[in-house]
């Protein structure tokens, strides 16, 4: 028998027997919640030879079974939990969760363009699977997932039969895992240009070197959602990306819409799309958004609507504090820059700005303005990327409108 201390040595034996993991006493309580991940500072010993990538069985310190997943030695997620049940994980087993997940999204009315699996909310901690028109985009953050790639592969062209399969693992997080970075094509031919369709708008995607797996594909209702707020109006959108926001602002009658990003990449795609939708409308300026937000204050300028859709400032927990300075500034001006009755459209895809915590900056920020702010919708991602109650990562995104008017 093995202790965690004495892993390496029983590394280096090549021949696997079962792998049994023995938690320390009431280390499985989080387990039995729901949670996931097995840490290695939670295990008491083990037996059987420790090979990453390989399937563990999880048992309580009592011996009580818990579950079985990937193993990662290389990793502080020692155990990533796939099955609660005394099942083969196999292909037959994965096969069965993407057809379920893929399922559920067509049952929604999701069709050319949505995420088709997302990692353990489905199911796979560690797969994410993106389809863009005829073509799918995985990203792979778990080292067993990574071994059984063909697998993953084979059974998405048996299930989907796409054109083409392009990977986009370019994640510093793998070099926790023990991987290599790693972007190309897995099956087939994939284009440096995908059209797909986001609700009405159609959008010109670079899977290979785009953000993400191509686009962000969690905002697509809330995109469409925006319709009531811009008719006839002054619409700015910051950090605009690839134009999302902006472009639906524009089909959907603004009078104006100026997006701001600091890529000018971003902002050439954001005027390729406008063109593509025959929007005459559209403005773009490549800066600061937050130099931008101050300058425009200080020059008196006013706008009907506003849009803050960051990047995340908080990718980790010790960032959080920097991060609420950084949301609660970009929204105290906007705040400013508000007509009376206009509206401020405010998002966050930080994790770890939790919506409570997101609430509170934007209290905060209410206050600092001296103006009247009213919350009259809250929305989080797309349906395509379901929340799972045991998995606090999967609830990321929060979509906040506010309506800021002038105290009489």
């Amino acid at each position: 028998m093995c202790t965690v201390k004495n892993a390496i040595m029983c590394i280096e034996v090549k021949t696997m027997s079962k792998i049994k993991i023995y938690l320390k006493p009431k280390e499985e309580l989080r387990l039995k919640a729901g949670e996931n991940f097995v840490y290695s500072n939670e295990i008491d010993r083990f037996e059987g030879t420790l090979l990453s990538g390989e399937i563990a069985d999880v048992y309580s310190a009592r011996g009580e079974f818990i579950g079985r997943g990937f193993l990662n030695t290389n990793s502080k997620i020692f155990v990533r939990l796939l099955s609660r049940n005394n099942i083969d994980i196999d292909q037959v087993f994965f096969k069965k969760l993407i057809q379920i997940a893929n399922d559920s999204r067509v049952d929604l009315g999701f069709s050319n363009a949505y995420r088709l699996f997302f990692s353990e909310a489905d199911g796979i901690p560690g797969l994410i699977v993106d389809k863009y028109d005829d073509y799918l985009v995985i990203q792979i953050s778990s080292y067993g997932i990574d071994q059984r790639k063909q697998m993953f592969v084979d059974i998405l062209i048996e299930l989907f039969n796409p054109k083409g399969i392009y990977e986009r693992s370019d994640l510093l997080s793998r070099n926790k895992e023990g991987l290599e970075q790693f972007k190309g094509i897995l099956y087939g031919d994939v284009p440096d240009e995908i059209f797909i369709y986001e609700n009405h708008i159609k959008l010109s995607v670079d899977v290979k070197n785009g953000q993400k797996t191509g686009t962000f594909l969690d905002q697509k209702q809330n995109h469409n959602a925006i319709k009531p707020y811009v008719n006839n109006k002054s619409v700015l959108d910051c950090f605009s990306h690839i134009g999302g926001f902006a472009l639906h602002a524009a089909s959907y009658g603004a009078k104006e819409v100026l997006a701001l990003d600091i890529s000018k990449d971003a902002t050439l795609q954001i005027e390729k799309n406008a063109s593509l939708n025959g929007f005459t409308n559209v403005k773009t300026e490549v800066c600061d958004v937050f130099d931008k937000l101050r300058s425009m204050v200080k020059a008196g300028h006013k706008f009907d609507c506003i849009i803050l859709d960051p990047p995340a400032f908080a990718k980790r927990q010790d960032a959080v504090k920097k991060a609420y300075k950084g949301y609660k500034e970009i929204n105290l001006q906007a705040m400013k820059l508000l007509n009376s009755g206009g509206y401020l459209i405010t998002c966050s895809c930080s994790h770890y700005m939790y919506p409570d915590l997101f609430l509170e900056m934007l209290s905060d920020a209410t206050l600092d303005s001296k103006r009247k702010v009213q919350m009259i919708d809250f929305k989080i991602q797309d349906s395509d990327h379901p929340v799972l109650f045991t998995s606090d990562a999967s609830l990321y995104l929060k979509y906040v409108v506010l309506r800021v008017s002038d105290y009489l």
